[in-house]
């Protein structure tokens, strides 16, 4: 872009103090990696290209739906079936030239997070996904680099500047919750979805500038029901080390204890020929132990059920377990994380 044409594209930001030339090279030198190109990504995306990001990697392996369309507003009834990700990408190029965009048509999982988030300076979770927040904050913890995590459903929702500087997602977010609703389920409401990835966005421009006080180690809570805003500061939360970690299908190994918590309705097949197909409440009532040093491993869609039935197996066996999800698309708002 011509000296010109960028001192105009940038101007009402550049004579801010906060960011000036200095800070506009920065925001052109940084890498952003985005999970989830849904309707938290539309508002985070749009924002971060139209203030001068100059290179961002888009991850999502889901496809346009009609369903989308009152809240992911990058995406026209023309784009259905498309993956979120191409269409995104070409409304995002028209919307600014000089900025690298780097498509990816696939989900977010424990085997491509670590080089994922290792080639990026900052890390922003669009997912509301319970194992892809997860998943990115023990990445993003293990490799020192800042992540702004949001969630939203129905009218209310959150943002936070985790890892970096700042405790983990797992310092606020220790456990997840007893049950889990979705936009399917629970409904959203597409301005409250616009509203806080458009704070999500701001916070990833704060982090990149280096504002202070940092957007890192900071939570703001939406209620839209009752038109209020809070917030606290969590600099100084103790971070546990990580107990359930999720794994990639991939990682199941011959000796592992599988316990598959999906029914034959979500899944007629087994993740494994060997896995033993139970409901949390069979789990709970029959109570399976591994055998000798078996890892145990548990499987679900979302990664609920099987943070569940690992708490439940954790009340009486002290050994190695992890968790495996299968089937959620990261763009789907409403983890209620």
């Amino acid at each position: 872009m011509a000296g010109s044409d960028a001192m105009n594209r940038y101007a009402r930001q550049t004579c801010l103090p906060e960011v000036g030339d200095v800070g506009q090279a920065a925001l052109a030198a940084a890498h952003v990696l985005v999970v989830g190109v849904g309707g938290l990504g539309a508002p985070v995306l749009q924002y971060l290209v139209g203030a001068g990001v100059g290179r961002l990697t888009l991850v999502d392996g889901d496809t346009v739906a009609m369903s989308n369309l009152h809240r992911q507003t990058l995406f026209r009834e023309a784009d259905i079936g498309e993956p979120k990700v191409s269409a995104a990408a070409k409304t995002l190029r028209a919307l600014n030239r000089d900025c690298r965009i780097e498509p990816l048509v696939q989900s977010l999982d424990p085997a491509n997070a670590p080089g994922l988030v290792g080639q990026s300076c900052l890390v922003l979770d669009c997912a509301d996904s319970f194992a892809t927040s997860y998943i990115l904050s023990d990445a993003c913890r293990a490799a020192g680099i800042p992540l702004i995590s949001a969630s939203a459903l129905g009218l209310a929702g959150y943002v936070g500047g985790f890892c970096g500087t700042a405790p983990s997602l797992r310092a606020v977010f220790p456990d997840l919750p007893d049950r889990a609703a979705t936009c399917a389920t629970a409904g959203v409401m597409g301005p409250v979805v616009g509203m806080i990835g458009a704070a999500q966005a701001q916070m990833a421009l704060a982090s990149l500038l280096g504002q202070s006080p940092s957007p890192l180690g900071q939570l703001i809570r939406f209620d839209m029901q009752s038109f209020r805003t809070s917030g606290f500061r969590f600099d100084t939360a103790p971070d546990p080390q990580p107990d359930l970690m999720f794994i990639a299908p991939g990682a199941i190994a011959a000796p592992d204890f599988v316990v598959e918590l999906r029914d034959t309705g979500e899944a007629p097949a087994p993740v494994c020929a060997h896995a033993r197909r139970l409901s949390v409440a069979e789990f709970a009532e029959r109570k399976p132990r591994p055998a000798g040093d078996q890892r145990a491993v548990m499987v679900c869609r979302s990664g609920l059920r099987a943070w569940q039935a690992a708490t439940t197996l954790r009340t009486y066996w002290d050994g190695e377990i992890s968790l495996i999800a299968m089937g959620d698309t990261p763009s789907n708002e409403g983890s209620t994380k």
